[in-house]
């Protein structure tokens, strides 16, 4: 036994016997304990290729492309097509039972053959969206700790201040154009899920890619890590993150800083900075620090409150009158709640003329602790007190109902079942055809389903949610629910940043963004109840959407890209990434 193990070892190195490697650099000769260094030559051909996302094309190599980058061998004989893989993927996927194993297989998908992964998504985004982002990729974050495998974006923690701009110089692309950033603090309507929130940036730049044609090379996806006060993460032996209480105040607003800092030093002044996700606080704190200096833009508060508009212009041409002659109550007071309720008002004061300070008065906000009216402003957060008008207190949102009779509902509070039974009657007993949001996600939290608002307004109300629900039949009438998706919004607005060369993202161009969503309603899609367009035309949808806030950043001077293209949808369509495989040499 000794003797042969000792003719084992004594073997050159250097000879290949029985089809053995070369140790060039002495790696298998190392024990455990001593040092090597992970050298690798990258070339794209052969094995490397086949392993390679962005270029792998599995099966559909073609002949010729098997002789030119040595993979004969190395796959089965036979050549397929885009189209079959598309088919053979779409059947594997649709033999899951739980949506969390069907977000697996699609992130393997896009770690394995990335143009392969848009194409499923672009052509089945109706059934794949809620897969890739709300309602699956919440409990995806809940439970990232475990199906965590491969890093498919930056982690930027406190370990890394002082030295940032080194982290972002590791990750592989130069040219990046847009950037989703989270700090985990409010993930959804879960709560605070700290390093684990990465799934939102990841989930929201496949969504730039495949709905509104960003590059995936152009995309970064970042999650800034400052502790969690999640409890059982901080004891979950699989957590991610760092393991400490949240950094706040002075040492937060530093590593944010440096952040801003060095993602303008190393990508320019044009890189879209999309914050995901952050707490009220923080949320508003930042956009109102960085939008001056910086292309920023908030989804929650701008992405939310643009896509709830252009349905509430749609839903005007159901409903009838002005958008000044509604009157609208919130439950809900936060950043998504105080963000939509501005854009309406600023819309309204678009339309008549009238002051900012007049149309807010049409619309009311319910929180935590009832009507937000003035008796109440010394104790408010600022974001709260421009809705704070001349009322008498009211506790409830049934009795704010009762006594403000609004003509639209609005829900985001992230509490599920608050629309209750006695509040959805209330709403069409003064209202012929009452428009009722239940925008909060995912669908657990939703303040009402599609059957509960259909039923209880006894078929009349015109209903969207946040996260998508299935059609409901009431008295022998099918209804589809519309989907007040942020997916409608940032990807068109992110490419027309990105065509018009913008260096500031303006409320009007979030306005021009709305307007051009309410345009791609069609009178087939009002006769369904729907007041916003089919998914399955949204690159469609944002190619016109790209084109209005471009044709916006130019009006207003803030666009670099110069000479203007002449037809701002066409220019929109070409700049768009397409998921088709390219042929090699």
């Amino acid at each position: 036994m000794t003797s042969d193990s000792a003719s084992v070892l004594d073997l050159d190195t250097k000879t290949t016997v029985g089809g053995g490697v070369e140790d060039a650099y002495g790696e298998d000769q190392a024990t455990e304990e001593q040092l090597v260094t992970p050298w690798t030559i990258s070339v794209a051909s052969g094995y490397s290729l086949l392993r390679d996302p962005h270029h792998n094309k599995g099966l559909a190599f073609t002949e010729k492309e098997r002789d030119a980058h040595y993979l004969r061998g190395l796959l089965p004989p036979v050549c397929i097509s885009q189209e079959l893989q598309e088919k053979k993927l779409m059947r594997s996927l649709r033999q899951y039972q739980v949506p969390l194993q069907r977000y697996m297989a699609m992130m393997d998908l896009q770690e394995r053959n990335e143009r392969l992964f848009y194409k499923l998504l672009i052509d089945n985004v109706e059934e794949l969206l809620p897969v890739v982002y709300t309602p699956t990729v919440g409990e995806a974050c809940q439970k990232y700790g475990c199906i965590f495998r491969r890093p498919q974006g930056l982690y930027i923690s406190l370990k890394e201040k002082g030295k940032i701009l080194e982290v972002l110089k590791n990750w592989p692309e130069r040219s990046i154009q847009v950037i989703v950033v989270t700090d985990g603090e409010r993930i959804l309507g879960l709560g605070d899920l700290g390093s684990q929130g990465m799934g939102i940036p990841v989930g929201k730049l496949s969504l730039y890619t495949a709905l509104g044609g960003i590059h995936p090379s152009s995309c970064l996806p970042v999650t800034i890590d400052v502790g969690t006060n999640n409890e059982q993460l901080l004891n979950d032996e699989f957590y991610i993150g760092l393991r400490q209480k949240r950094a706040t105040g002075q040492e937060y607003a530093e590593l944010l800083h440096e952040f801003m800092t060095a993602v303008k030093q190393n990508y320019g002044e044009k890189v879209i900075v999309q914050y995901e996700d952050f707490a009220n606080h923080n949320a508003f704190e930042l956009l109102a620090k960085y939008s001056k200096s910086h292309l920023v833009f908030n989804d929650d508060i701008q992405g939310t409150a643009s896509v709830v508009l252009a349905g509430l212009v749609a839903a005007l041409k159901v409903v009838g009158r002005t958008l000044a002659e509604h009157t609208f109550l919130f439950l809900g007071a936060g950043e998504a709640g105080t963000g939509i309720a501005e854009l309406i008002a600023l819309e309204m004061s678009r339309q008549t003329k009238a002051p900012i300070e007049e149309t807010r008065k049409k619309i009311w906000l319910v929180d935590s602790k009832g009507l937000i009216v003035s008796s109440r402003k010394e104790s408010l957060q600022h974001f709260k007190k421009p809705w704070a008008h001349e009322h008498e207190p009211v506790k409830t949102l049934l009795d704010a109902v009762k006594t403000i009779k609004p003509t639209v509902l609005i829900g985001s509070s992230g509490v599920g079942q608050t629309f209750t039974k006695e509040v959805a009657e209330a709403m069409p007993s003064f209202n012929e055809k009452p428009v009722i949001l239940a925008l909060s996600n995912p669908t657990s939290q939703s303040e009402c389903t599609a059957e509960q608002a259909y039923s209880w307004s006894e078929g009349r109300a015109i209903f969207a949610s946040g996260s998508p629900f299935d059609p409901v039949e009431y008295n022998g009438k099918l209804f589809v629910p519309g989907q007040a998706n942020n997916a409608y919004i940032f990807p068109g607005l992110g490419l027309g940043l990105v065509i018009s060369g913008a260096i500031r993202v303006h409320d009007e161009m979030l306005l021009a963004a709305s307007e051009a969503l309410a345009q791609q309603v069609t009178e087939e899609n009002f006769a369904n109840g729907l007041i916003y367009p089919p998914f399955t035309i949204i690159r469609k949808i944002s190619a016109h959407i790209a084109a209005n806030v471009a044709a916006k950043a130019y009006e207003l001077g803030l666009a670099t890209h110069l000479p203007r293209p002449a037809n701002l949808v066409k220019y929109a369509e070409s700049r768009m990434y397409s998921p088709l495989y390219r042929s090699y040499r």
